[in-house]
């Protein structure tokens, strides 16, 4: 059989799931295996475990995230494959934006985003069904969105009628942001508004909870955790959150 081609000056932008490599898909595999290099976000690389141990390992700090991807470039122009690291999917609050903004500045370079499995989709699985009809997701960070245009997405979701994964739902600076969004939700729904969050999804320490929307404005959740606000149909059923499609059940 003819050898593959080693592949060269390409970044691939990884979405690695929770970061179980059962938990990743075949293509994101396929894709850390080619790499030279694995670029990343400390914690995301510890992640990967033993099995890519040999690979090189570049990582940055938090808030770093433009020279994390400037890194990739640089390390892809000597002609290397490399790999950006994510968590969850690369295009859903990851990586991918950034590389693809920055690619005009490295025209020899190609950039590949390999999908994965995103919170919302992870965390739903461990409550039930969710968001098995129309959602969206939101995140409550305002490091780079204006907090008046996170509130209007709020109210636009709640009078929309959405289910709603929440991201980012509190931090150190930001530990009553969750109290706030479920204040400006409770405008437009009942108290008893059937609710979910899901700490550490997929890794050590996972943690799932259901709850009514009041009960929830008082929980205390972490950086790691998604939250989930039902829709107006969706109910709590022996600890399963479940959003119906419509099925008329005999």
């Amino acid at each position: 059989m003819k050898k593959k081609a080693p592949v060269r000056n390409l970044v691939y932008v990884v979405g690695m799931g929770p970061g179980a490599e059962i938990q990743m898909t075949q293509q994101a595999l396929s894709a850390l295996e080619q790499a030279d290099t694995i670029v990343g976000y400390s914690v995301y690389l510890e992640l990967l475990g033993a099995r890519f141990a040999e690979k090189e390992m570049i990582s940055t700090p938090m808030r770093l995230e433009m020279r994390r991807c400037e890194i990739c470039f640089e390390e892809a122009q000597k002609g290397k494959c490399v790999a950006m690291v994510c968590s969850g999917d690369a295009g859903v609050y990851g990586m991918a934006t950034l590389l693809l903004e920055l690619q005009s500045n490295y025209p020899d370079v190609g950039v590949e985003v390999v999908p994965g499995i995103t919170a919302a989709t992870s965390g739903a699985a461990i409550l039930g069904a969710p968001l098995n009809h129309d959602f969206c997701v939101i995140s409550l960070s305002d490091l780079l969105t204006p907090r008046s245009v996170i509130e209007a997405r709020l109210r636009a979701a709640a009078q929309g009628d959405f289910a709603i994964a929440i991201y980012n739902p509190s931090s150190h600076k930001r530990n009553d942001y969750l109290q706030w969004a479920c204040d400006i939700l409770l405008e437009y729904r009942k108290e008893s508004n059937a609710c979910g969050y899901v700490e550490n999804i997929g890794r050590d320490g996972t943690k799932a909870s259901v709850c009514t929307l009041v009960e929830l404005r008082s929980r205390k959740v972490n950086m790691f955790t998604t939250v989930f606000i039902g829709n107006s149909q969706t109910k709590i059923m022996e600890n399963h959150l479940v959003t119906p499609r419509g099925y008329h059940i005999d």
